[in-house]
């Protein structure tokens, strides 16, 4: 059974919940999982622009003071988006990172992009999963020393939730991993888009671009559906495939997460701040009111655990009247009420199944 340790809101002279977010690590075993000179990705999720339910730059500040004072070297890290918003490059993924509060003087770490500029700066990692036998993990990510994934936790239209495991799986998979998970489909070309500037072809690793004429074809029997000539059209013309299941998509999440965690044991430490908890994805350019009051903040050594105690504690509040699940205050299970279609515990099992963590753990509130 897995040790989550808890913090409620509460906060008073000699414990700010700055105060108690370090508590949480020392707890949670900061200690033994950092080792002078480590070079330490702190995963977060900078906020779309436009976004304000992230995480507070300051928590991040003083988490990078304790990795510090262990003689670890910190860094901030996300990996750029599939969709075309503010954070699909490191030029503007910076940016707005900046924007959103995360500039040097803030948090006293430098920000790196994980995947590069472009989404191209990635380690394809051997996993053998029912979906995929390999993931590509964002570079800065798989090659960190020790990793600590700070989760803002609220609900996802595709998952029900986004927790631990979508923050690190979803989270520090390269642009072309994000639509391997995201879709189940072939990418076409659109032939009024494309202007034959045949730079697909030059990314495709299986060769099955080519030109026929001026314009851009995928030779269908020899794509393998990798993404890379999604993210590489600069003019749009090869549109980026949403299309898949619920339940395939957790499962491609999570193995992505194994591939994140691969080379990282006891090496990894995982907090969660179920605050905010918006009904949509932080990738939004907006946040809706929150579907429950300020629950806590949450810390562990297992990602599987951590998220069960985190859907936990949600659902055990009331639904707040005045957000999107309006109506339904009585409903019991809220992610379940916000996307009546997914079935959010698949996440759950099958990180349990492949030996991510165990879904039973003892709340210890501190």
């Amino acid at each position: 059974m897995a040790a989550v340790y808890f913090t409620d809101m509460r906060a008073g002279q000699g414990q700010s919940l700055l105060d108690k977010t370090g508590k949480l690590l020392e707890k949670a075993g900061l200690r033994e999982v950092i080792e002078p000179d480590d070079l330490v990705a702190i995963k977060l999720h900078f906020g779309e622009r436009g976004n304000t339910a992230y995480v507070r730059p300051q928590f991040l500040r003083r988490m990078v003071n304790r990795v510090k004072s262990l003689g670890g070297k910190p860094f901030l890290t996300d990996a750029n988006t599939l969709y075309v918003g503010s954070r699909s490059n490191a030029v503007d993924h910076l940016q707005t990172a900046v924007e959103n509060g995360f500039a040097y003087a803030v948090v006293d770490a430098p920000l790196i992009i994980a995947d590069g500029l472009n989404g191209k700066d990635y380690v394809t990692v051997e996993v053998n999963r029912k979906h995929f036998k390999e993931v590509k993990i964002a570079s800065a990510g798989y090659h960190a020393d020790a990793l600590i994934a700070v989760t803002h936790f609220k609900g996802h239209e595709l998952t029900g939730f986004g927790g631990t495991l979508k923050n690190i799986g979803m989270g520090l998979g390269c642009r072309s991993g994000k639509q391997m998970m995201h879709s189940d489909v072939l990418p076409v070309i659109d032939q009024d888009k494309c202007q034959g500037c045949a730079k697909c072809g030059r990314w495709c690793p299986s060769g099955a671009i080519n030109m026929d004429g001026k314009k851009s074809v995928i030779d269908e029997q020899k794509c393998i559906g990798c993404g890379e000539c999604t993210v590489t059209c600069p003019y749009r013309a090869i549109a980026v495939n949403w299309r898949t299941q619920p339940d395939v998509i957790q499962e491609k999440i999570v193995e992505y997460a194994d591939g994140v965690l691969k080379n990282k044991n006891g090496k990894t430490i995982f907090i969660a701040f179920v605050t905010d908890v918006s009904p949509d994805c932080d990738c939004y350019g907006w946040s809706d009111a929150p579907l429950v009051k300020d629950v806590g903040i949450l810390a562990s050594r297992d990602p599987v655990a951590l998220d069960q105690a985190c859907v936990d504690l949600v659902n055990q509040e009331q639904i707040l009247s005045n957000s999107r699940l309006a109506g339904q205050e009585n409903a019991g299970d809220v992610f379940r009420a916000l996307c009546p279609s997914v079935d959010w515990s698949r996440q759950l099992a099958y990180g349990e199944e492949i030996g991510l963590g165990k879904r039973a753990y003892k709340l210890l509130k501190i």
